[in-house]
């Protein structure tokens, strides 16, 4: 009898800790709501529009090469790239301290460089381009006319896509959801931009490119926003990854760093699909159009671009040495200096798109894109 009133003591006070527990999850549960708009307090992101602005004035100036009358001179790509203002010719003013360079993957700054260069040079070209031979080649339509390497990259299409992959997602995927930035202050708030955490990711939804009422609102969309918006027919894109900056942005402003987490592993996925979907189009156009070389190149090099900027999301579901894999496959060579377009062949374009569908689950779509 003393045992099982023991026991029964035992199993009293063990329900009693179960149910005080209980309702102490209850009451420290987190309620509150998610706004519909980045219409947060102390929101500032300027560093990351002015970044943006300068990668539009930097891609307007590098397809001025289309024209057989404009050389571009490498410096004035270089400064624009390190926001060298004495030599950039801007045509808005910029801050200082804010420049594409430095916010690129360390170990790619100086391939852009050399692209730069590259770009340059082939600029003054005079002749019409071929296999081996720089210069403008234009559409079978006669359309459309694109200065390309002996080796058919474009590489002003190389540079805008590979600095979106190396610059912009890395930021934000990698730099502004790390541990460096997230695992920082989150109470003392600064008037303008709020907490440290908080800054830090407004400073990551600076990088998507689209207003704070996306995706209501698709006005002035740039660069990640914009291909987000072309992907969106075929992965909802718009949505889950705004949804995916709402809810983090929410979840830091009220202390709760678990779902804050889960919607960095929501944005890394979704944007991460974007850039396979913008792949997989440019591999798509590259098949269709392979007997146009202008087309063909032109449409390739964005997708090198695109596939190129898949390592640097730290969640990514492919290895480097896929990514690499897949470069060679379509361009005979995962270094940039050594890829030659006009060596591809249907057969390897259609590997790659099969590898990379297969790799992301996209099989039964990868014609669509």
């Amino acid at each position: 009898m003393i045992q099982l009133k023991s026991y029964l003591k035992f199993i009293l006070l063990a329900f009693v800790v179960l149910s005080v527990g209980c309702d102490k999850d209850d009451d420290d549960a987190l309620t509150y709501e998610i706004p519909e708009t980045y219409s947060f307090d102390n929101v500032n992101y300027s560093g990351q529009t002015q970044r943006l602005a300068m990668m539009s004035e930097l891609k307007s100036y590098m397809t001025t090469s289309r024209s057989e009358a404009a050389v571009l001179d490498a410096n004035r790509l270089k400064a624009m790239y390190a926001n060298d203002a004495a030599n950039a010719n801007w045509s808005n003013t910029y801050d200082d301290s804010k420049q594409l360079k430095s916010k690129t993957f360390e170990n790619a700054q100086t391939d852009f460089d050399t692209l730069f260069e590259a770009l340059a040079t082939a600029s003054q070209s005079t002749v019409a381009g071929s296999e081996g031979v720089t210069g403008i080649i234009q559409s079978l339509d006669g359309t459309r006319s694109y200065l390309v390497g002996g080796d058919g990259l474009d590489h002003a299409q190389l540079i805008e896509k590979g600095l979106m992959g190396a610059c912009f997602y890395y930021q934000s995927t990698a730099v502004y959801f790390g541990d460096d930035k997230m695992d920082v202050d989150n109470e003392v708030i600064e008037e303008g931009e709020g907490t440290a955490m908080e800054h830090h990711w407004d400073e990551a939804f600076g990088y998507f490119g689209v207003p704070t009422d996306f995706p209501t609102n698709l006005d002035g969309l740039v660069f990640w926003g914009s291909y987000s918006n072309q992907r969106n027919d075929l992965l909802d894109s718009n949505q889950k990854l705004m949804d995916a900056f709402l809810k983090g942005r929410a979840a830091i402003s009220n202390g709760d760093l678990e779902t804050r987490d889960e919607a960095i592993a929501e944005a890394r996925e979704i944007w991460e699909m974007i850039a396979v979907g913008s792949a997989l189009h440019y591999l798509n156009s590259g098949i269709t159009n392979f007997d146009d070389m202008a087309l063909r190149s032109h449409s390739l090099s964005e997708g090198i671009g695109f596939i190129y900027g898949l390592q640097f999301n730290p969640d990514k579901k492919v290895s480097n040495q896929e990514v690499a894999d897949l470069l060679t496959t379509m361009a005979g060579s995962s270094d940039f200096a050594s890829m030659n377009l006009y060596n591809t062949t249907v057969e390897k374009l259609q590997q790659a798109k099969d590898e990379l569908a297969a790799a992301y689950g996209l099989e039964s779509q990868k014609d669509e894109f």
